[in-house]
């Protein structure tokens, strides 16, 4: 796997990190191993010194999303990118034992303790005074939930908060907390973007990173037995699993509207070359590569939105 480099970013980081995007929401969408690519646009911001103080994600998104509070720009790449060479990441043998093929608990409750192999960096994040909104979805009764800072009082509330977020059901074993079941928070009626926890703050600017193409609509799932199978102890989520199609291409059309409006910048992915569980690493660095050059290329139209241009 690529190393951590030794000076950590940590030269760089202030002691105590300010904001200076006030008026904004940041927004991570979902999409696994897509976030290869998305991961791009939150190290562009942090390398351009873009700090937004109010930042939301969901699955992938959140990942992304705690990555850029901790201002770690080697982890935010390596989650996505050189991660997957672990051997303990995840396949078909911890499938079997009940790990899920994505070994969830060890990608993240463990990689990012001191000692793991992605050591997170829980100061920075802790003292970055922005808020933060981490969805997921209470498999019960289907219902989004959103966790904030506020819920995160050591690393293992976030973390398992952003495990909950990504769990995949029928490929990774739901996550309990305090006794509740969770599941990806992409299955819920916003299809995983969560723009409806920005709007719910009274948000009117957005700056929104999507892991689909522009010409992307999702479809009608084409199994709904498989649905109702995997979630035959909650079939509120087997049914939140078949309509959420239809509440994720709103959520697109949305986002079209507010860009329009000259209240959203969107980055879009100009090509999306891999899927969600891809495991080549080849793939996936060139992936991000190109969603570096996308974000570089888009970099000057953020700094006007964010009214950052002088600066």
């Amino acid at each position: 796997m690529d190393p951590r480099p030794t000076h950590h970013d940590a030269s760089s980081r202030p002691a105590r990190p300010t904001s200076n995007v006030t008026d904004t929401a940041l927004i991570f969408e979902g999409g696994g191993m897509r976030a290869s690519y998305t991961s791009a646009a939150a190290v562009t911001l942090l390398r351009a010194g873009i700090h937004i103080d109010w930042v939301a994600g969901v699955s992938a998104g959140a990942s992304n999303a705690v990555n850029y509070l901790s201002r770690d720009t080697w982890r935010t790449r390596h989650s996505f990118v050189d991660f997957v060479t672990d051997p303990r990441f995840g396949d078909w043998r911890t499938f079997v034992r009940g790990q899920g093929l994505f070994n969830a608990e060890y990608i993240y409750e463990r990689t990012g303790l001191p000692d793991g192999v992605m050591p997170f960096d829980w100061n920075t994040f802790r003292a970055n005074p922005a808020r933060l909104r981490v969805g997921a979805v209470r498999c019960a009764d289907a219902e989004p939930i959103y966790w904030s800072e506020d819920d995160m009082t050591e690393p293992i509330d976030m973390m398992v908060r952003v495990r909950a977020s990504s769990t995949m059901p029928g490929l990774m074993p739901l996550t309990t907390i305090n006794g509740v079941d969770y599941a990806d928070g992409a299955l819920g009626p916003t299809g995983g973007i969560p723009l409806d926890a920005a709007l719910a703050e009274g948000f009117d600017k957005f700056l929104v990173v999507l892991s689909r193409p522009r010409g992307y609509v999702k479809r009608p799932a084409r199994l709904p037995g498989v649905y109702r199978q995997v979630f035959r102890r909650y079939p509120a989520m087997a049914e939140s699993l078949l309509t959420r199609w239809r509440g994720y291409n709103e959520s697109r059309e949305l986002l079209f509207e507010l860009e329009r409006d000259g209240r959203a910048v969107l980055f879009v992915p100009d090509q999306m070359p891999v899927g969600n569980g891809e495991r080549r690493v080849e793939r996936l660095r060139a992936a991000h590569e190109l969603g570096l050059a996308q974000a570089r290329r888009e970099l000057p139209r953020w700094r006007e939105f964010l009214a950052l241009d002088g600066h």
